[in-house]
């Protein structure tokens, strides 16, 4: 099975190894017909610390790391 990837910004870069990150998604409201904007936040693994506040960046889903982080950096937006 394929492993999912999402796109986000960079909300926390204050734990070691670990950055915090917003993923954004649209959808439109079943009733209303109009576009909600919904967000999460996902603990991603960040070996080398190299990521900061406000970066655009991809994580792939991975093994449970931690109890928290179940996501790894892929790349920054090229």
């Amino acid at each position: 099975m394929p492993k999912r990837v999402l796109q986000g910004t960079v909300v926390s870069d204050k734990n070691d190894k670990t950055v915090v990150v917003r993923v954004e998604r649209r959808f439109t409201h079943p009733l209303f017909k109009k576009t909600v904007r919904r967000s999460k936040n996902y603990k991603a693994h960040d070996e080398n610390n190299q990521f900061k506040v406000g970066d655009t960046i991809f994580i792939e889903e991975c093994r449970p790391i931690s109890k928290d982080k179940r996501w790894t950096v892929v790349r920054d937006q090229a």
